[in-house]
């Protein structure tokens, strides 16, 4: 599998991408807390996050049809949660204790298993099971290892891993052309840019919607809606590499999309290597829909794809993806 060249300057992701990652010192752990669901201790929980459309649903769906890990992919314990951080990222701003209390309580609750537990998902999680939802899609006694890759989970990374400092993060890094492709034709994810959705006159930043600084605000107001998805897209990129700056190459690896859909193998045995489990192989059945590599091509008007470049080409091309 390939590698993201190194780059300099604040926002580059500068170790390697998909399956190697340079090491860098972690943070301090914090107060160790045993958090004890179905009747075992959860240890070495996964999380997977990435941009809107970039691909956490593919490795989902693989997770959750490995034998003995129970992943949720929008829980509705979890995903409310996640959503009102994402929505509001002072909730966690000077208070760590807090905001990791309250995910640890709502992963609590979303990962037990009951006769209803999987009636509330959201249809991404049960599709993902391969079941129509009417019952628990994972046996409570076979259950090793627990993991999550609800949207917009990675604009909470930090407190996730205040919540559990032994947690596991796969992040996953894609063109920012077919990211913004694919979320044009995603009501979820342009939900986010509805009026009034996320409340910005009550925020300095804006991790979610891409805004670090003044002058980004300006350019919020003045992008398309093709604009808008890609300064979303710089965002994370600019999240991912500050995670990759804090934490070591045992708790969070980076796999480029492209490299798993062409060489799923390669990729699923990047992820054993990581969790120290054996995950079920990925699916990459991707031709002619928005989650091919490439599809911006066929998929962006030429003023979008240079209003792309001219919002995100810098991080493009410093994640590999200039041509």
């Amino acid at each position: 599998m390939t590698t993201l060249p190194r780059a300099e300057g604040t926002g580059a992701l500068r170790a390697p991408v998909a399956g190697t990652v340079a090491g860098y010192p972690g943070p301090p752990l914090t107060r160790p807390h045993i958090l004890v669901v179905n009747g075992r201790k959860v240890r070495h929980p996964v999380f997977v996050i990435g941009a809107p459309r970039a691909g956490p649903e593919m490795l989902a769906r693989a997770f959750k049809r490995t034998p003995g890990f129970h992943m949720t992919l929008g829980q509705r314990w979890v995903l409310p949660v996640v959503q009102a951080f994402a929505r509001t990222p002072s909730l966690a701003r000077g208070r760590p204790e807090a905001a990791a209390t309250v995910l640890r309580d709502a992963f609590a609750q979303g990962w037990q298993i009951s006769p209803g537990c999987c009636l509330g998902c959201t249809l991404a999680c049960r599709e993902a099971a391969g079941t129509p939802g009417t019952g628990p899609c994972v046996a409570e006694q076979g259950i090793s290892r627990y993991g999550d890759a609800s949207p917009e989970l990675l604009y909470c990374a930090d407190s996730l891993v205040d919540a559990f400092p032994d947690a596991r993060l796969v992040q996953i890094v894609r063109d920012g052309r077919d990211v913004v492709a694919a979320m044009l034709t995603d009501a979820p994810a342009l939900a986010w840019f509805r009026p009034g959705f996320v409340n910005l006159d009550a925020e300095i930043t804006h991790p979610l919607l891409g805004l670090d600084s003044p002058p980004d605000r300006g350019q919020w107001t003045d992008a398309s809606v093709a604009g808008k998805c890609a300064m979303r897209w710089r965002g994370t990129v600019r999240l991912m590499a500050r995670l990759r700056m804090r934490l070591s190459a045992e708790q969070l690896i980076t796999l480029r999309y492209e490299d798993m859909v062409r060489r799923p193998a390669a990729a699923a045995s990047a992820l054993a290597t990581f969790t120290g489990f054996e995950v079920a192989p990925l699916e990459a059945q991707v031709a002619g829909t928005p989650m091919e590599p490439g599809a911006w091509r066929r998929l962006l008007t030429p003023a979008q794809a240079a209003e792309v470049e001219q919002v995100a080409g810098e991080e493009l091309r410093r994640v590999g993806y200039g041509a």
